[in-house]
């Protein structure tokens, strides 16, 4: 609902605002209209950035122009000043002037914040809502805290919105800014959302709480505040049009996160199953602010990934054997009741794979690479499959030690030349990231299957040696996608999308492939 303090409001926009605004940026306004023009079908909702512009008065009249040819379109103007962390750095009247002159081009909304609103007079506030409607904007780019005071300084000013953005430096700042929204949304028009890579959870779940609409970039690298998500992401892969009161939240949890491409593969499932849930990426510093996360917002299940996976165990109700065994966990679901079950979905990222290729598992003799929680996955799972395997770590006490609990085979590299083996699995981090290093020479590969569990880069240099030895490759990508399907169908109780998964995920990595190749020929 829009404010009843302007009668005239309702006439200027529509009753109900879409829920994704993009903010434009542009150093000049014929590029702010291209791109206006380039996105206008998909997103009727615009903001013009107009402080991003070095002279932000000569796109006054290309705005005008704008609205003669689009005008369903609804505008935010908005010509931050510098010292509120936007680029203007005129005086408060000359930035008055600009959205008074953008309001009379035809932007239904003006957004001032309230650092000038303190400066000017009144009336000069109140010019501006004659012709649009006033948001009347904070922002706090240290953290989330005293969210009531702000607002109650902001009611002293007349507008039709208030907008509060913060910092989220946990991610429990998300809640508290989710509470917030549920406390005041009812009482007046409120934008409110949280800044920073933990934020993610606010700009999705913010709406739902009684934001009136939450802000996206155009796209990669051009985005107007820390941490904004693009119009494609927030549409397509959260579905944020759809998130509702019933809407479930699913995260993966971890430090860092940023890389992990979990969201796009299991919000793909849940659209694929018209599952009415949500994945985000959850950058959790500490265990404690994530499970206070888990209770509060609620979230119903957690994929976890490092530092994490042991770290957890103390604090579930209750784990699978594979989880006991294997002594890490990798996925949480949240009972009704609060209670946190604990699972090792990382064994079926192994198994699976290897069953669709070799007859049977029983009597395989398989080497895995490593002893950390991804080899102890990958060794237990074997073994209980009745497969001989054998363990290679850089240290040998490690390997030694998993053998044991496993009754499993540790050996040394230099015996490696004594053996042949159904499948390598390397189950270390070697070779991650686009880098040459190897865990494994050439001449040392003598298997039928290599499987490298690092899925980033598809194809690792592993692979290419075990492809010149005449091997059979298994990329990390096939056990990414499994072990994300067993945790879809623990969480759903439904059969996972696999061939809908791999798609994603494979195309995810060609997108961003293309990115770094892009970003390498700028250098």
């Amino acid at each position: 609902m829009i404010s009843a303090a302007t009668s005239y409001t309702p006439r200027l926009l529509p009753l109900r605002l879409p829920r994704v605004c993009v903010a434009i940026t542009a150093t000049d306004p014929s590029e702010l209209i291209s791109k206006a023009d380039s996105l206008i079908r998909d997103n009727p909702f615009l903001e013009f950035r107009l402080d991003h512009i070095s002279k932000s008065g000569l796109a006054i009249p290309k705005i005008k122009q704008f609205f003669e040819t689009h005008p369903g379109t609804t505008v935010i103007a908005t010509c931050r000043r510098a010292a509120s962390g936007g680029k203007f750095r005129g005086s408060i009247a000359s930035q008055l002037d600009i959205l008074a002159k953008a309001s009379a081009a035809g932007c239904q909304l003006v957004d001032v914040e309230l650092q000038s609103a303190v400066k000017c007079k009144p009336a000069q506030l109140q010019k501006l809502r004659t012709r649009s409607a006033l948001i009347l904007s904070f922002h706090d780019f240290r953290g989330t805290k005293k969210l009531d005071e702000t607002l109650e300084k902001m009611r002293a000013f007349p507008a039709d919105f208030y907008k509060i953005v913060s910092t989220a430096v946990t991610l429990s700042d998300n809640v508290s800014m989710i509470e917030f929204l549920g406390r005041e949304a009812d009482k007046q028009p409120l934008v409110g959302l949280c800044m920073g890579e933990q934020g993610i959870i606010s700009r999705v779940l913010g709406v739902r709480a009684g934001s009136a609409f939450t802000f996206a970039s155009t796209g990669p690298g051009e985005e107007t505040a820390p941490g904004q998500v693009t119009a494609q992401e927030l549409r397509s892969v959260y579905r944020i049009e759809s998130v509702d009161a019933a809407t479930r939240v699913y995260g993966v949890a971890g430090d860092p996160v940023a890389h992990s491409l979990s969201p796009a593969i299991m919000n793909a499932a849940f659209r694929r199953e018209n599952v009415n849930a949500v994945y985000l990426a959850l950058h959790a510093k500490t265990l404690k602010d994530l499970l206070n996360c888990v209770r509060e917002i609620p979230i119903h299940g957690l994929s976890i990934t490092m530092p994490y996976k042991e770290a957890i165990l103390p604090h579930l109700d209750n784990t699978d054997s594979h989880t006991t065994k294997i002594g890490a966990c990798n996925t949480v679901v949240r009972a009704q009741d609060g209670k946190l079950y604990g699972f090792n979905t990382d064994t079926s990222g192994v198994v699976r794979p290897l069953e669709r290729r070799l007859s049977t598992l029983q009597d395989a003799k398989i080497l895995v690479l490593g002893a950390g929680g991804a080899a102890r996955a990958a060794v237990f799972g074997l073994k209980e499959r009745g497969a001989e395997v054998y363990i290679l770590n850089r240290s040998l006490a490690p390997a030694q030690k998993l053998a044991r609990r496993a009754h499993a085979r540790a050996i040394k590299r230099a015996d490696l030349k004594k053996y042949a083996f159904d499948v390598i699995i390397n189950a270390t981090p070697v070779g991650m990231g686009n880098t040459r290093e190897t865990p494994l020479q050439e001449k040392e590969i003598n298997a039928r299957y290599v499987f490298d569990m690092i899925y980033d880069p598809p194809e690792t240099r592993l692979l290419q040696l075990a492809k010149e030895r005449g091997a059979q490759i298994i990329p990390g990508i096939e056990m990414f996608v499994h072990q994300a399907a067993r945790q879809f169908e623990i969480w759903t109780g439904k059969p996972a999308p696999q061939d809908d998964m791999l798609q994603v995920v494979t195309l995810a990595l060609q997108e961003r492939a293309a990115r770094a190749a892009a970003a390498a020929k700028k250098k």
